[in-house]
């Protein structure tokens, strides 16, 4: 199994990527239970740092959204003599 450390290195990309493999090779089956399971786990620590890669891509959106809503008002305001 993959350290935290190194989970928490991993770009979206490259767990998405391995997710991708996880999920295949679950799909194909042949493998024994215990290494479906392993699969199993693996998967769902990959699922959570792609989630936490998105939530953070989101939370960067939502704050330029809201700094250009900002500046938008604040131009606006001047532009009224404000």
């Amino acid at each position: 199994m993959t350290s935290k450390v190194t989970e928490e290195s991993l770009g979206y990309e490259q767990a998405r990527d391995e997710l991708i493999e996880v999920v295949r090779r679950l799909e194909a089956g042949g493998t024994t239970l215990e290494e479906s399971l392993t699969l199993w786990e693996r998967g769902e620590q990959l699922s959570k740092v792609c989630r936490r890669w998105l939530d953070g891509a989101r939370a960067r959106l939502d704050a330029a959204l809201a700094e250009e809503e900002d500046e938008s008002a604040a131009g606006a305001g001047e532009a009224d003599g404000e």
